[in-house]
C-alpha cells in the first residue's frame, strides 16, 4: 500500500513539475519578452513595415541555417507541427499588418498580445491536461487583462474609432494562441527543441520578404533593404533568439505560464516608449502595469 501511495505521489510531483516553471526558466522567458519588445520596436519605427518584417524573418532563417548543421535532425513527427506553424505565422503577419493599417499601434498590439495567453490557458487545460491552480488562473487573467488594458490608455474612444483595427487585433490574438500551442507540441515531439527552433526559422524565412518584393516592386524593395535592412537584420536575430527561448520553455513547462510571461513584452514596449521615446504613461497604464506585475507574482507563487 505504501508503494502505491509513493508511486501516486511521485506521479503527482512529476505533473506539478511539468506545469510549474523553474525560476531560471521564468527569467529566460522574461528576457525573451524583452527581446520581443526590442525587435517590434525596430519594425514599428520602420517606414515600410512589410519589408522590415520580411528582412526580420529572413535574418531569422539565416540564423537557423547557421546552427542547424550542429544539431540533430528533428523527429519526423514534429514536421507536421512545423508546417502548421509556418502557415499560422503567415496568417499572424497578415492580420497584424492589417491591424496596424486600421488602428493605432498602441491600441491594437496589446489586444492581440493579451488575448493569446487566455486562449492558450483554455486550450492547454482542456486538451493537454495542463491544469493550473486557482491562483495561477487568476495570475493569467490579471496578466492578460493588464496587457489588454494598456490598449485603452487613450480611453474608450479608441475602441470605437479603431473598430476594424480591434477586429484584426482579435484575429491576430487567435493566431498567437495557435502557433504557441502548435510550437509547444512540436518542440516536445521533436526530440530536441533547439533543432525544432532552427528548422522553424529556416522554413519560415523567405515568404514575407517575397510578398514584400511582389507588392512593392523589386526596385523599391531593394532600395529599402539596402538603406534600412541592417536594422531589421539585427532585429531578426534578436527575434529568432527570443522566440527560440520561448519555444524551448514551452517544451519544459505549462504553455499557459510561458504564454503569459512572454506577453509581458507589451509592458516592456510601453516602458521603452516612456523612457526612450518620451511618451506619456498615464494612470490607466499604471493600473494595467500593476495588474501585470500582480499576475506575475501570483503565477509564480508557490503554495
Amino acid at each position: 500500500m505504501t508503494g502505491v501511495k509513493s508511486a501516486a505521489s511521485s506521479a503527482a510531483n512529476d505533473k506539478n513539475k511539468q506545469v510549474r516553471l523553474d525560476p531560471s526558466i521564468v527569467g529566460l522567458v522574461l528576457l525573451a519578452a524583452l527581446m520581443h519588445a526590442s525587435w517590434n520596436a525596430v519594425v514599428k519605427s520602420d517606414k515600410d513595415r512589410l519589408l522590415s518584417m520580411g528582412v526580420v524573418m529572413l535574418a531569422g532563417a539565416l540564423w537557423g541555417g547557421a546552427i542547424a548543421p550542429f544539431l540533430p535532425w528533428p523527429n519526423f513527427v514534429a514536421w507536421p507541427y512545423m508546417i502548421a506553424s509556418v502557415a499560422i505565422h503567415n496568417f499572424y503577419y497578415f492580420f497584424l499588418l492589417r491591424a496596424y493599417a486600421h488602428g493605432d499601434l498602441g491600441h491594437v498590439y496589446p489586444i492581440a498580445r493579451g488575448l493569446g495567453p487566455l486562449l492558450v490557458a483554455l486550450v492547454s487545460g482542456s486538451l493537454l491536461g495542463e491544469a493550473l491552480l486557482l491562483h495561477e488562473v487568476i495570475g493569467v487573467l490579471l496578466i492578460s487583462g493588464g496587457i489588454i488594458g494598456l490598449s485603452f490608455a487613450g480611453g474608450w474612444q479608441a475602441l470605437l474609432r479603431d473598430r476594424w483595427g480591434t477586429f484584426f487585433a482579435l484575429l491576430t490574438g487567435c493566431t498567437i494562441a495557435g502557433y504557441t500551442v502548435v510550437d509547444g507540441l512540436g518542440a516536445r515531439a521533436s526530440g530536441n527543441a533547439l533543432s525544432y527552433i532552427a528548422w522553424l526559422n529556416i522554413t519560415e524565412g523567405p515568404w514575407v520578404l517575397l510578398i514584400g518584393f511582389w507588392r512593392r516592386g523589386p526596385d523599391v524593395a531593394w532600395a529599402h533593404v539596402r538603406t534600412n535592412g541592417w536594422r531589421s537584420a539585427i532585429g531578426g536575430v534578436i527575434a529568432a533568439v527570443g522566440y527560440g527561448i520561448a519555444i524551448w520553455a514551452l517544451s519544459q513547462g505549462a504553455m499557459a505560464h510561458v504564454a503569459a510571461l512572454r506577453e509581458t513584452s507589451v509592458l516592456f514596449a510601453a516602458l521603452m516608449g516612456v523612457f526612450l521615446l518620451h511618451e506619456a504613461f498615464g494612470w490607466r497604464r499604471v493600473v494595467a502595469a500593476a495588474f501585470i506585475v500582480s499576475g506575475l507574482v501570483l503565477m509564480n507563487f508557490k503554495m
